[in-house]
């Protein structure tokens, strides 16, 4: 348990988060407008999402699927029988006055999510429920001096709200919580998980108590679009409300906004409850029913999800759980990662795609899926380290080649003359030379072993570090005790 320090003791923080999850589908929810990213605005709207009069929803069974399917990857219940109703409020920028959602009979029940924390510990999150609801439009600010303009291409879009329980106690728990959430959809294929072009939003329910007392006032805070800005939208607002309770002030129970830029929340609107909303079934659409082949016929066709992942991985490849969690954590670094690792050592594998890989994608801002250098070269790469074609070191300097170059391990050594030197006669010739060259060292030597590694880097270094490693060390050390 994570415990905050106030001027009256310690506080517990209790967090549940509530995220919406853009389908992945090429129809909204309820008609059969586009939904692609980045269309120009008011291009993806048909008379369905622009609530014209007569109008009929018709829902679209893909986006059915996609929740039963995102269910089932959430261990949770799946209700055969679910029910659509209006959730009434006025938005500018939501046509009809209402919003399509799931209130009482949501398509999926509880289930639950295990994550892994800093500490290399792990536990597991309830997760309450998730429903189908359509999204509003999008309310632009910027494109006038006086005025707001709306763009609807995003109203009547799909999306799966999924409710944590209240089972959070640290900001780094729900970091841990949301990074897990959004592998597992993008394992689904369900949500593409990009909070940066909105297709993944999170509200996080933040309240404050004395350890194990009773549930303190919660506040929302709404529309966070990224896990640091998660992260540090509960550490100020906890702070917030310990101070305001240690004033002797109550928590209003509200909606708030988290302001980057300041790195603060900021108040909204007070927060509405169910009855404000006139929810009601939805009277042009029947209550949705399932059959259970359909459901389990979804179940079957579940990729491996990462925690089963990562457990092969550890179990097969042994693996640390840590190495493992970081594999896993993108569907398409573990297929990269499995790319390489096939017929080889894994542990190497794993060390060569977390290590150099990792780097240079870093350092040129890219995803594995841009990569320069491809799973099939890194495991050439492997494979002439292993029959002793190239050393360890020269491997370092092919690999960056690769990177520049885009070219197969093999014919860059073969370009650069990099072929690991394994003659004998040849190192022999390297160490007589160095030994030659120091006299003074090799007197040190007799009377402090520990110069022995001076010598290797200087074989290595007379050889350009084509020299066999192990022979060196073998000959050198005949040489230099003889």
């Amino acid at each position: 348990m994570t415990l905050l320090k106030g001027q009256t003791g310690d506080w517990e923080i209790v967090l549940g988060l509530e995220v919406h999850a853009q389908v992945i589908s090429d129809a909204k929810l309820f008609s059969g407008a586009p939904t692609t990213f980045g269309a120009d605005p008011n291009t993806q709207v048909s008379l369905v999402d622009a609530a014209m009069p007569g109008m009929l929803p018709v829902i679209n069974e893909r986006c059915v699927e996609q929740a039963v399917r995102t269910g089932l990857g959430l261990n949770a219940k799946i209700n055969l029988r679910s029910v659509f109703d209006r959730k009434n409020y006025f938005y500018a920028d939501l046509p009809a006055g209402y919003q399509i959602s799931q209130y009482k009979d949501p398509i999926v029940g509880e289930g639950e999510i295990e994550i892994d924390l800093p500490d290399g510990k792990s536990r597991k999150i309830g997760i309450e429920r998730l429903h189908l609801e359509q999204d509003a439009g999008k309310s632009l600010h910027d494109q006038h001096p006086s005025q707001t303009y709306v763009d609807l291409n995003r109203s009547g879009v799909a999306l799966m709200e999924i409710v944590s329980k209240p089972d959070m106690r640290s900001a780094d728990e729900a970091a841990a919580y949301l990074a897990k959430l959004r592998s597992i959809v993008r394992y689904l294929g369900t949500c593409d998980g990009n909070m940066d072009e909105g297709s993944m939003r999170c509200d996080v329910n933040v309240s404050v108590r004395k350890p194990n007392g009773p549930l303190g006032t919660r506040c929302e805070i709404k529309n966070v679009n990224s896990i640091r800005f998660v992260k540090q939208a509960i550490e100020y607002e906890a702070r917030r409300q310990i101070e305001i309770i240690e004033g002797g002030g109550k928590v209003d129970q509200e909606t708030r906004l988290f302001d980057p830029g300041r790195g603060e929340t900021r108040s909204l609107r007070s927060k509405e409850d169910a009855h404000d909303y006139r929810y009601f079934p939805d009277p042009d659409l029947l209550p949705l029913e399932l059959t259970k082949d359909y459901v389990d016929k979804i179940r079957s066709t579940l990729p491996e999800l990462p925690d089963a992942r990562k457990n092969r991985y550890i179990g097969d490849y042994g693996l640390s759980p840590y190495d493992a969690g970081v594999l896993i954590a993108e569907k398409e670094t573990a297929e990269f990662f499995e790319a390489v690792a096939k017929g080889r050592d894994a542990k190497q594998a794993a060390n060569w795609v977390t290590g150099d890989l990792f780097a240079m994608l870093k350092r040129r801002g890219a995803g594995i899926e841009q990569s320069p250098v491809s799973a099939a070269n890194l495991g050439k790469l492997l494979d002439l380290i292993a029959d002793g074609t190239i050393s360890g070191r020269i491997a370092k300097d092919l690999f960056v080649a690769m990177e520049e170059t885009g070219k197969e391990p093999a014919k860059l050594v073969e370009e650069r003359g990099l072929k690991q030197v394994t003659d004998t006669g040849a190192i022999e010739a390297a160490i007589k030379a160095v030994i030659d060259a120091n006299p003074g060292q090799v007197a040190a030597y007799k009377a402090k072993p520990t110069l022995f590694g001076w010598f290797v880097g200087q074989v290595m270094k007379s050889t350009g570090g084509k020299a066999n490693p192990k022979a060196v060390n073998e000959l050198l050390k005949k040489a230099l005790d003889g």
